[in-house]
């Protein structure tokens, strides 16, 4: 696993769940300018799912298994993109607040990611 792509989108998923825990604290949904920043977000667990997978074609392994691995790295990619989608059906600050979890979610599972991969 590239550590640099690791940490860019754990920082960058914790910068979401601040911007959008701020934006529920001002009673606010969310806006075009969080699904911006959750697109900035996917593209980076898509390069990581990408990542990954390359390197497990390449015959390299990780530390604690390779399925464990892969389904930590598909649940990673799927993390904001779900976020996104029910934060669409709930048009509240409730919206904000699932993005803002779901950035925190993203961010543990990367820390895993990197404990799997024998960080």
């Amino acid at each position: 696993m590239l550590v640099a792509l690791t940490i860019a989108t754990a920082v960058a998923a914790l910068a979401l769940a601040a911007w959008c825990g701020f934006a529920a604290y001002r009673d606010q949904p969310t806006k075009d300018w969080h699904f911006i920043g959750m697109g900035v977000v996917t593209f980076l667990a898509t390069l990581q799912l990408i990542v990954g997978i390359v390197q497990l074609a390449r015959g390299e392994q990780a530390e604690q298994g390779t399925t464990i691995f892969v389904a930590y790295l598909i649940g990673a990619f799927a993390c904001i993109p779900a976020a996104g989608f029910m934060s669409l059906a709930e048009r509240t600050r409730w919206g904000s607040i699932t993005v803002a979890a779901g950035g925190v979610v993203l961010a543990v599972l990367e820390v895993r990611l990197y404990d799997i991969w024998g960080g």
